[in-house]
């Protein structure tokens, strides 16, 4: 780190009963009060340097034997006044970059200038502070740092904005070029002093190896660094981001701790407007922090999005600044983890746990941003025709492949979307408070082509509806109308066939598509529990035995179709007819209600709890099934 000495004389200054005084054989005649600290000094080496206390002396009389000077506003408190004092006593002094600021606010103060006195403490700081103080990296932070102090003062001298501006240069600089007086200079010289200055060549330099250095500014200072180097162009926004992600670590570490410990009660008023004053800060950080983003997808990492999305919630942030974030974590949440998206909610209106209603939005961004854009070429129009015809086939199938790449990058990313939402239904779906209808909301989000199975999403139906078992049979149809039994696993449509909790219409439909599945693969429905036995059995299907195959005159119904089987075209399957008849029944008890308002005992749970033998509503079933058999 740089320093400059001045003077020559050693220092003669000494406290004597609270008051400070300099050695002489001359007696003193000039007392000077500075914020409560009084010197005892000599009027001709300060007047014949300081322009203001002449003006001051001159227009007071002189009272007895001493003058008395009171400066109540002096910048840099005592400390710049003695510094300024020893000067013009010709004592020696040092100046660095901690304390370059004060003298210098000081000597502009007392009007140290070049009209007084060629060579004066002010001509002296600037050609310092110039020719040194801004040359060093360490040297600009460490001066940029000490203008909080004195923000007036270094704004109207320029030293803050100085600062900046030479910390933005050096920071798109090569580190070797950079007289960096720190830490990171040593390591610097470390690694050359072992590996060598070529093994040094051929490892290229960290680039954000400004990063951290800055990270010790205070907000207000590090945003407008930031914004020099931004503007400056020459830093990628990759950098950028990592240097925003390097000061949020730094200054919003622990922030629900923090939060939390507010929350409980105060134990006085001090406390609590303490406590407060912290929010309040770290809440203008974020929303600084937020202002900073680089536009560019990608410059920052979506888990550090999600990150300062959370914090967002917790410090109760602007809704701006929540919607910026969650428009930017919209265009890559394909790289989330189910973690990051569990949002605490603090939202005195909700009791979930978690904050739904924010990765809904993120959720919709996403899917309007993620739009496949059209695998064709546009029509051209009648005034372009000719000019259009000119253009080679090459470029126009080079558009063409272009498009269907980003269409296909598209489909990509839903299907990492559908597998992340999938995840994190299975999280919420534990919170007791959760509605059914944020849950189906988020389930229905994602398109039904980007879920190549729905095994996810029956685990965090089960989830759903073991963590609220008082759901109805309305309830229980609305939630498993988003589940697509066709795409459930041999292993899933085992668990959902003895699911007691699902709606008997579903526990049918996965019998029937597995049923159906097994007869083309030739394998075998097993291990189902009694009642479902008994109403294979009553339709002569030994799930014991492999199912012999499907006959061309057999049909499934057609919004059930299963894609991998074919030529099921009659509609006298008895399967099929039991599933139709199923169904309307299942409806038919919904609505029908006996006169004392009481529902009538579903035929879905009779079939639930059928015995080794079928039921006489079985047999009804059945009778119901022939005779419209009959009749066509």
């Amino acid at each position: 780190m740089k320093f400059m000495k001045l003077g020559s004389r050693p220092d003669t200054f000494y406290t004597n009963e609270a008051v400070r005084s300099v050695s002489s054989e001359v007696t003193s005649d000039l007392i000077v009060q500075v914020k409560g600290s009084r010197y005892l000094l000599h009027k001709f080496p300060l007047l014949s340097k300081c322009l203001r206390l002449q003006r001051i002396c001159s227009e007071s009389p002189e009272t007895l034997q001493h003058q008395i000077v009171q400066l109540p506003d002096f910048p840099g408190g005592t400390e710049a006044f003695e510094l300024c004092a020893k000067f013009c006593y010709g004592i020696t002094i040092t100046f660095s970059a901690y304390n370059i600021v004060a003298a210098r606010c000081a000597a502009e103060y007392l009007q140290m200038t070049e009209d007084v006195e060629k060579g004066n403490l002010v001509y002296k700081l600037e050609v310092f502070f110039n020719s040194c103080i801004l040359h060093g990296w360490r040297d600009s932070i460490v001066t940029l740092h000490t203008t909080k102090a004195f923000p007036l003062w270094s704004e109207d001298l320029r030293i803050t904005s100085r600062c900046i501006e030479a910390i933005a240069s050096k920071a798109s600089t090569h580190p070797f070029k950079v007289s960096l007086s720190h830490s990171h200079s040593r390591r610097v010289r470390d690694d050359v002093s072992c590996n060598g200055v070529e093994g040094q060549r051929q490892r290229p330099a960290a680039k954000g190896w400004w990063a951290e250095d800055i990270a010790e500014l205070g907000i207000d200072l590090y945003w407008r660094t930031m914004i020099a180097i931004k503007s400056d162009g020459k830093i990628p926004s990759n950098l950028i981001g990592e240097a925003l992600q390097i000061y949020a670590s730094r200054w919003l570490p622990n922030i629900s701790r923090r939060v939390k410990a507010n929350r409980e009660p105060e134990g006085s008023n001090s406390d609590s407007d303490s406590a407060s004053e912290v929010t309040s800060k770290s809440r203008l950080l974020l929303e600084s922090i937020v202002s900073l983003l680089p536009s560019e997808k990608g410059a920052v990492s979506c888990s550090f999005l999600l990150k300062l999305l959370k914090a967002a919630n917790i410090l109760n942030v602007s809704s701006s600044s929540k919607m910026e974030l969650a428009r930017r974590v919209a265009l890559q949440v394909e790289e989330a983890r189910v973690g990051d998206l569990l949002i605490p909610s603090l939202s005195s209106s909700s009791n979930t746990l978690y904050d739904v209603d924010i990765v809904l939005i993120i959720l919709e961004q996403f899917m309007l941003q993620g739009q496949s854009p059209p695998t064709s070429p546009p029509r051209s129009k009648p005034g372009t025709e000719r000019r259009r015809r000119s253009r080679s086939a090459e470029n126009i199938d080079f558009k063409l492949q272009e498009s269907r790449r980003s269409s296909s990058a598209s489909h990509s990313s839903k299907l990492k979307v559908a597998k992340i939402v999938d995840g994190y239904l299975r999280q919420i779906a534990k919170d007791i408070n959760l509605p059914l209808s944020k849950f189906i909301a988020v389930a229905e989000t994602i398109p039904d082509f980007s879920r190549l199975d729905h095994d996810e999403l029956y685990r965090a139906i089960d989830i759903y509806l073991k963590a609220h078992p008082d759901l109805n049979k309305s309830e229980r149809k609305k939630l498993c109308r988003v589940l697509d039994c066709k795409k459930l696993s041999v292993e899933a449509c085992m668990h959902a066939a003895q699911n007691e909790k699902l709606p008997l219409r579903v526990v049918v439909q996965v019998l029937f598509f597995e049923q159906a599945r097994a007869a083309t693969t030739g394998g075998k429905v097993t291990d189902l529990p009694s009642n479902i036995k008994a109403l294979l059995a009553s339709h002569n299907i030994d799930p014991s035995k492999p199912p012999r195959a499907l006959s061309t005159t057999t049909s499934i119904p057609g919004d059930d179709q299963w894609s991998t089987v074919s030529g099921l075209r009659s509609p006298k399957s008895r399967i099929s007819t039991l599933r139709m008849k199923l169904a309307e029944d299942d409806d038919l008890d919904e609505n029908d209600m006996n006169p004392d308002g009481m529902g009538r005992p579903s035929k879905f749970k009779g079939f639930c709890a059928l015995p080794t033998g079928p039921k006489k509503m079985f047999s009804r079933l059945l009778s119901t099934n022939r005779n419209a058999t009959e009749k066509s």
